[in-house]
């Protein structure tokens, strides 16, 4: 039976677990690349956080909806002066 030689032993202890940990690496990264650019960039709270875009405000129009109109239209009789 002979030893391992120097090579085996690099290749055991310090290759072999480099490339093992390189490989997990680049499978996470894959995924997250992925998820990234299938779904996590379209979440407006992820865009937020990551500053991906600025937050717009729109002011909001005098006549919103039907709310805004049955009210309107109550004010505008109301405000006719009876004699």
């Amino acid at each position: 039976m002979e030893s391992p030689s120097f090579l085996d032993n690099l290749f055991f202890f310090i290759i072999r677990p480099l490339l093992a940990i390189s490989f997990v690496v680049c499978f996470i990264a894959l995924w997250w690349f992925l998820a990234w650019k299938l779904v996590l960039s379209h979440v407006p709270l992820v865009q937020e956080i990551f500053g991906l875009r600025k937050k717009t405000f729109k002011p909001k129009p005098e006549s919103r909806g039907r709310i805004a109109k049955f009210y309107r239209s109550i004010s505008s009789q109301n405000s006719v002066p009876q004699w």
